[in-house]
């Protein structure tokens, strides 16, 4: 290795930046981290050999400024950029300013990224090359009503997809004709928002079809390779949550036809650097090209885990000139890898973004389970940035001893603080469906209604063990604040047990508990019409508890913050809060009629004003939050009464934003 290429700027952040730094390190390459006020003292920051501040919060300011990352570039020395996936990763002008200051980036040339980061021409140029392509329309003409006629001659149902970017933005699904103009409205704007541009195509729906990829590889020698096929169907919001590696159920010969086109498209554009190809698998066994990632994919570790290759080392190195160190006959793959994302997200409400501080994080590693995480106990997630935490990625000699490790993995990682995906991912991974390798596009839609990814309500079990945690947790505090305290004394009493009330709100019900202590570390816990529970406390270590309700054992894990618990058992997470703690809210409580903002975020538009009547569901503002916009609607008819926020302004969650004084009609 030359000793002018022995540093890299990892010009991105989270889990990503973590991944590669390690990478590069084992590489023997000094490490540059960059960040921005909201990542001081994020994890990539630390496991750097340095870092440089680049601006504020919001990413504009910061990760997505090229020449803020440029000049920090410049002040640490470093040779290569790497960066990663997300911000600038596909950003033609950014890959050539680094050129031209002398930086060596790793991902493929500008004029890759400019073809294959424009959806339109992507299509036209795969069209031309022989490749079957969905049918759509990737036309120049971007009127509403240019668009509305093309829609008419491919059909619906239509996918609107932004001809610049990816990750599910500026994307919409238009069942009918009537629903066209607005999809286009909201999409449009929204792909103005994350990429800057516009411009929109259009594609038919493929109704049961599979997201199937290819990854290769290319290098500056003439030398193109394919590493095998990766399934990602699982997706919400058009954005995958789990994926696998090689895609189950696809016949050699197929698995074969979509890796020689995968090449095919990839030496037709004279390709170098990492890169995924992505298709469309039909019922029927017809597969179409669907776009290309110029970069790094999020999921790139499930083919690492079957190939046994550093996918980043591999880019660093093509990136340095060297060529592929293996053909396309060496690739040998081995055993079943499959990925979750664990994202902040609240799947009953739609899957929206959440945010706060992480109390506990807490993963299970090792024994074929691999975790590319960029946060730990304490760290904060904010709006500003993609909510996923981490990547819980598993590897078996089966694909069910793979999923059957993930399960398991996911079950025993213990996360606290903001909303989670944790429990959904286990339910779509235990899905017949799914454990038989049969999902497809519309899975999340087909298996999970609104009701099915509501959480189920506080049992009186669970109670009565938050109950017994919160005892004995503020019983140590007593003791530990106390001059001395024979542990035979514990929950001993010289006249009849006092009873400590317990009330937890259960839906709009209150479940009151009564908790007698009847020995040490021994609690009967009595609750509505005589039930009761009897608890022995058997250990409790840190943040993890093995308790015996009624003669079965249960191992948790648990946090506490003031009158609220949150417990995990065997992968499902419950919160619990005692009322008889909560001292009294000042706080007015606000009527059906209040719009109020579900998740911190920035303002973007207000579609009503004052004395506007509105119907129940109508758009009353947009919120944008974590890359996307979220539309904020009318819970009931009426008029507006007030509006109390402007567009531009950061909105803090839980804000009332727009009142709404019903009518009866």
């Amino acid at each position: 290795m030359s000793t002018q290429m022995n540093s890299i700027l990892i010009a991105n952040r989270g889990e990503i930046a973590c991944r590669i730094i390690r990478s590069a390190k084992a590489l023997g390459l000094r490490t540059i981290a960059v960040y921005s006020d909201a990542d001081v003292d994020a994890p990539h920051v630390r496991a750097a050999d340095e870092a440089v501040r680049l601006g504020p919060a919001p990413a504009a300011g910061s990760y997505l400024d090229s020449a803020r990352v440029l000049a920090a570039a410049r002040d640490s020395g470093a040779a290569m950029i790497h960066p990663g996936y997300g911000f600038l990763s596909e950003n033609a002008p950014f890959a050539t300013a680094c050129e031209k200051a002398g930086l060596v980036f790793v991902g493929p040339l500008p004029e890759a990224i400019t073809l294959m980061g424009d959806k339109a021409k992507a299509k036209r140029a795969m069209i031309k090359a022989g490749i079957a392509c969905i049918p759509g329309y990737q036309g120049k003409a971007q009127s509403d009503d240019a668009l509305i006629r093309a829609a008419k001659d491919i059909g619906y149902p239509i996918m609107i997809k932004a001809a610049a970017g990816g990750g599910g933005r500026g994307m919409r699904l238009v069942q009918e004709e009537s629903a066209l103009k607005a999809a286009l409205g909201t999409a449009r704007s929204e792909a103005e928002n994350a990429f800057g541009e516009g411009a929109l195509i259009l594609e038919r729906a493929l109704v049961k079809a599979r997201h199937i990829e290819v990854q290769i590889l290319a290098d500056g020698h003439g030398n193109t390779v394919h590493l095998g096929t990766r399934d990602c169907s699982v997706q919400r919001r058009h954005q995958k949550i789990i994926e696998e590696a090689p895609a189950p159920g696809l016949t050699p010969e197929l698995s074969e036809a979509m890796g020689a086109v995968a090449v095919k498209a990839a030496q037709d554009i004279d390709y170098v650097g990492a890169g995924t190809i992505e298709f469309l698998l039909d019922p029927v066994g017809d597969f179409y090209f669907l776009e290309m990632n110029t970069r790094l994919q999020v999921e790139h570790p499930v083919t690492e885990m079957i190939t046994g290759l550093d996918l980043v080392a591999l880019q660093i190195r093509i990136a340095q000139g060297e060529a592929l160190p293996f053909a396309q006959g060496d690739v040998k793959m081995s055993g079943h890898g499959i990925e979750a994302r664990l994202y902040a997200e609240d799947p009953a409400q739609d899957f929206l973004p959440s945010s706060g501080k992480i109390a506990l994080w807490r993963p299970l590693r090792g024994g074929g389970i691999r975790v590319d995480s960029g946060v730990r106990t304490g760290s904060e997630i904010t709006p500003f940035y993609d909510p996923l935490m981490a990547k819980i990625i598993t590897h078996g000699k089966t694909r069910e001893d793979a999923r059957q490790k993930l399960v398991r993995a996911l079950k025993n990682t213990h996360v606290f603080g903001p909303a989670t995906n944790k429990h959904f991912l286990i339910r779509a991974l235990e899905t017949p469906d799914f454990v038989q390798g049969h999902a497809n596009t519309g899975f999340i839609e087909t298996h999970f209604d609104r009701d099915a990814l509501s959480p189920a309500p506080l049992t009186f079990s669970e109670a009565a063990m938050a109950a017994v945690l919160m005892f004995d947790r503020a019983r140590t505090r007593a003791q530990e604040a106390a001059i001395s305290m024979t542990p035979a004394l514990h929950n001993w009493a010289s006249a009849t047990p006092i009873s400590t009330p317990y009330a937890f709100a259960v839906g709009e019900e209150t479940l009151n508990l009564f908790l007698t202590p009847k020995g040490p570390d021994v609690y009967e816990v009595r609750g509505p019409d005589e039930t009761t529970a009897h608890i022995r406390v058997l250990d409790i270590r840190g943040h993890k508890a093995v308790l015996e309700i009624d003669g079965h054992q249960k191992r948790l894990a648990f946090h506490q913050a003031g009158a609220r618990i949150s417990v995990s058992i065997k992968g499902r997470e419950f919160h619990a809060e005692n009322l008889c703690a909560l001292a009294t809210s000042s706080q007015k409580t606000v009527d059906s009629g209040s719009v109020i903002a579900p998740m911190h975020g920035l303002l973007g538009k207000v579609l009503v004003k004052p004395g506007d009547t509105v119907c129940k569901g109508a758009p009353l503002a947009i919120l944008e939050a974590m890359k996307m916009q979220h539309e904020l609607c009318a819970g009931i008819n009426g008029t507006i009464k007030a509006v109390h926020a402007k567009p531009g302004t950061q909105i803090a969650a839980h804000t009332v934003l727009i009142e709404i004084e019903s009518s009866k009609t």
